[in-house]
Parts: C-alpha cells; sequence; structure tokens
C-alpha cells in the first residue's frame, strides 16, 4: 500500500489562502494537511482557518518548540481555537535552548495528558528519533534522503517495541518545488538551514547537503515518481516550496504532487 500523502505550508501564509489550499487538498485526497510553526507565524491559528473550511482531513503542526511553549500553554491555544482535536496531531520540538531531549521527553507525556490530539515528536538526531518510538505517537521527520529515511523509520520503530508501545506513525517532510523561481527560493531555505548548527551536525551525519534531501522538477508530471522514494514513510508531507506567495502558486504545485488512489 503507497503511504498517505500530506500537504504543508508556513504558518505565517495568510489565512484566506490557508483556506483556499485546505479545501483543495482535502478535495484531491490528501490526507493530511500542515501548519508550520514559526516565529512569525501561529501554526496553530493557521489550521484554524483549515478546520473552517474542511470536514475530514487531518490536521498538523509541525513543531512547536518547548523552549518558547509549555504543553499547559500548547492545550490551552488547541482549546480556545477550538480545534477539531479528533483530527489534529500536534508536533513538538527542542528548540534551542540546552536540556532538549529531557525537554522534549516531559513535554510529550504532558501534552498527552491534556489534549486528545495525537503528540508527534519532530526528531533529527538517532536520540531524538528513539524518544518520539518511547514516548510519543509519532515522529515527523524532516530534511532526509530517501536511504537515511528508512534507518530512522527503522530506529523509531524499533525503540517503540523495546518500550513495549504501539508501533508509532512515522510522517516525514519533503519540501518540493516546481519550476526555476520555486527552486531558487529553496535552494536559499537549504543555505539557511545548512548555517545552524544542529542540522549542519544532521546532514554530515547523511553526508549529503540539504538540496540532496528535497523534490524539484520542472515538470508536474516528475514530482510524483520523485516522491516514490519516500515509501518508508507512513505519510510523505509535500513540504510546499513555491514561487510566490499567491494561491495560484501552492495549487499548481498541490495538483501536481496530490495522491494517485
Amino acid at each position: 500500500m503507497s503511504p498517505h500523502r500530506g500537504f504543508g505550508v508556513a504558518g505565517a501564509l495568510a489565512p484566506d489562502i490557508v483556506r483556499e489550499l485546505a479545501q483543495a487538498a482535502e478535495a484531491a485526497g490528501y490526507a493530511t494537511f500542515w501548519a508550520n510553526d514559526t516565529p512569525d507565524g501561529d501554526g496553530l491559528a493557521a489550521l484554524r482557518a483549515a478546520a473552517d473550511v474542511t470536514e475530514r482531513i487531518g490536521l498538523g503542526v509541525g513543531v512547536i518548540p518547548l523552549d518558547r511553549r509549555t504543553p499547559a500553554a500548547i492545550a490551552a491555544r488547541i482549546a480556545e481555537l477550538q480545534l477539531p482535536d479528533d483530527r489534529l496531531t500536534v508536533g513538538i520540538g527542542s528548540g534551542s535552548a540546552p536540556g532538549g531531549l529531557a525537554r522534549v521527553r516531559e513535554g510529550a507525556v504532558a501534552l498527552a495528558g491534556l489534549t486528545r490530539a495525537r503528540v508527534a515528536i519532530g526528531a533529527l538526531g538517532p536520540r531524538m528519533v528513539a524518544l518520539a518510538g518511547e514516548v510519543a505517537d509519532g515522529v515527523l521527520l524532516n530534511w532526509l534522503t530517501p536511504s537515511y529515511a528508512e534507518g530512522s523509520v527503522a530506529a523509531t520503530r524499533g525503540a517503540a517495541a523495546g518500550a513495549g508501545r504501539p508501533t508509532p506513525f512515522v510522517a516525514g517532510y519533503v519540501r518540493v518545488a516546481l519550476g526555476d523561481p520555486a527552486r531558487h527560493r529553496l535552494a536559499a531555505e537549504a543555505a539557511r538551514y545548512e548555517g545552524y548548527p544542529a542540522y549542519a551536525a544532521h546532514f554530515a551525519r547523511m553526508g549529503a547537503d540539504a538540496m540532496a534531501t528535497t523534490v524539484t522538477a520542472d515538470e508536474p508530471a516528475a514530482i510524483g515518481p520523485a516522491l516514490a522514494a519516500y515509501a518508508a514513510f507512513d505519510e510523505t508531507v509535500v513540504r510546499a516550496i513555491a514561487a510566490e506567495e499567491m494561491a495560484a502558486a501552492y495549487l499548481a504545485l498541490l495538483h501536481a504532487a496530490a495522491p494517485r488512489i
């Protein structure tokens, strides 16, 4: 069976565009719609916009750093926004402050007791990948080559089995760009991530640069076969990089990457 497919955007995207894309993603057969939580964009608020115009599609935020928001604050925000927690996945991460592993372990357990939403841990390194299997409902992986993804998936499931826990779901962000202008934006983002120490270490572990983990295409028909290489994931999330912050640019990519059922 082919893995499910999700569609992801930045939480800072205009709410009217988020609504249009979420509705289109549900109609196109995507399993989930994701919004990144960023310093300038509230991912949960973006999901409120998406929930307003959808009925079935899963909603995911990835990831909320726990050095900036506590589990209690996250749960309160979910309640304030009246998000449908029966179709919500909350991705959490360590942030940049010291003690990230312990903070995420404690935070995942605490958040699971405060909401019915699924809790996923955003993970790069092997210890965080294992922690996701040990304490969370799932893991959200990011910036991986297809071959390295297979090892991370196996490590997550192995950690869950070792802890006597149910098999976690594994979602993976894959940044996707269609056409040269979008490719240039993606290359700039890749270079920015390569400048962060944690990500630089991650790329060094893989022996690959950031662009090697992405999908770029000049023709829409080339995107589907390229995404098929990520079959190790339970769900491949198309993290859309559009040429411009306009609905039409995102919709072109959404339809090009749509699951073929």
